[in-house]
């Protein structure tokens, strides 16, 4: 039946608008009442990509409890006229719901046989049964998706490297081959690939234990009022360009904040004069690109180059790598120059002819601009070249 699954049951849902979110785990936000309320969120995720000023979210009461420091939970937001559902402790509901409403075409026959089911020392989210034989089950929720793409993780997670590597373990031990169930949350991708920008090591075990783990990632999409919407499928995964592009090299920008305006001597450059706010640095490391950002993180160092100064004088410093095969430095310095001024000419541009690799971006921070989030997504998430 259209609709029918609702992973909420009939708890009320309000809506509020995004301030601001303090850790991971709490966003502030306002009621469409007025009033402003702490909320719980239950997804570790960056989404930074999805949580601007004045995003809808949706929000659900809690009974009280002693140990919540909240009565309020965020379980959703609308993004460009979409509802995706954030609320990564009822992934595992949903996914029971497509398995046994038969909605995963690759799993037909297989039957829930149990849940959060212990082999030796792992922890499966299901254990399926087709008669005698069984098969070993475990779901992730993916939130992160753009220009066509899903990615996961949207942030660093082991645990997430550790179960690939588990579920691999069972296979070679003469277990039915395992499967790793992603449950992305829109119906816009076309393909899905690990976020091989954010996190390389998950990325290099997702492609390691292709031959021993079944990798199903399945799209869904939710009504305003979150029940599940009846259109659900697979997306295809570009192993060859998974392959080409899963290494340690390519572009990156570093996001710097200047907490206050100051003269700072650029070697030979000479004298700059900035303001205080946010700039963006664009550079390129064709070989060893996370020695290359975690030097640039670095203020104990010798000076090298250009962004070495203005990093000493920063507060705040955000790497943002840009994996490629290809050479896209000048090409991303133009993208990024069609959205903000350059800071000082010929800035990390000695050996091109660009104007400059510096950009000034004012007091808004670059990940609180959504135009920003799309040039991101344009090159961390391109179409996948065979």
């Amino acid at each position: 039946m259209a609709g029918s699954f609702r992973p909420f049951g009939n708890t009320r849902l309000r809506r509020a608008r995004f301030i601001a979110r303090p850790n991971r785990f709490l966003v502030h936000c306002q009621l469409h009442s007025g009033e402003r309320i702490e909320a719980f969120m239950p997804n570790p995720g960056r989404m930074d990509e999805m949580l601007f000023p004045d995003t809808e979210l949706t929000v659900i009461q809690a009974p009280t409890s002693a140990t919540r420091r909240t009565q309020w939970t965020c379980v959703g937001l609308e993004r460009d006229g979409e509802s995706i559902l954030l609320d990564t402790h009822r992934t595992n509901a949903v996914a029971r719901h497509l398995l046994e409403s038969r909605r995963i075409p690759s799993l037909l026959g297989w039957d829930v046989a149990g849940a959060e089911v212990t082999v030796g020392h792992s922890r499966f989210d299901f254990l399926l049964q087709q008669g005698r034989r069984r098969l070993w089950l475990e779901v992730k929720s993916c939130t992160l998706f753009g220009n066509g793409s899903a990615m996961f993780p949207d942030a660093v997670t082991e645990r997430g490297r550790r179960h690939l590597q588990e579920l691999a373990h069972l296979r070679q031990t003469g277990a039915a081959r395992p499967v790793v169930l992603f449950v992305v949350h829109s119906l816009r991708p076309n393909w899905f690939l690990p976020d091989y920008h954010t996190d390389l090591a998950f990325s290099r075990t997702f492609l390691a234990v292709r031959p021993h783990v079944r990798v199903l990632p399945v799209a869904i999409g939710w009504n305003p009022d979150f029940s599940l919407r009846d259109e659900s499928r697979l997306l295809r995964i570009p192993w060859s360009h998974l392959q080409r592009e899963i290494g340690d090299r390519g572009a990156y920008l570093l996001l710097l904040r200047l907490p206050e305006a100051r003269a700072l001597e650029i070697g030979r450059l000479g004298e700059m004069q900035a303001q205080a706010g946010w700039y963006i640095y664009v550079g390129s490391a064709m070989a060893g690109l996370d020695a290359r950002l975690q030097r640039h993180q670095r203020r104990r160092k010798r000076f090298h180059w250009h962004v070495d100064y203005l990093r000493d004088a920063a507060a705040e410093v955000v790497p943002l790598p840009i994996r490629s095969s290809l050479r896209q430095e000048c090409d991303l310095a133009a993208a990024v120059g069609r959205l903000y001024p350059t800071a000082m000419p010929r800035f990390g541009a000695s050996d091109c002819s660009c104007p400059g690799h510096l950009f000034a971006a004012g007091s808004t921070a670059p990940l609180d601009n959504p135009a920003f989030h799309l040039l991101l997504q344009q090159y961390r998430m391109p179409q996948p070249r065979r």
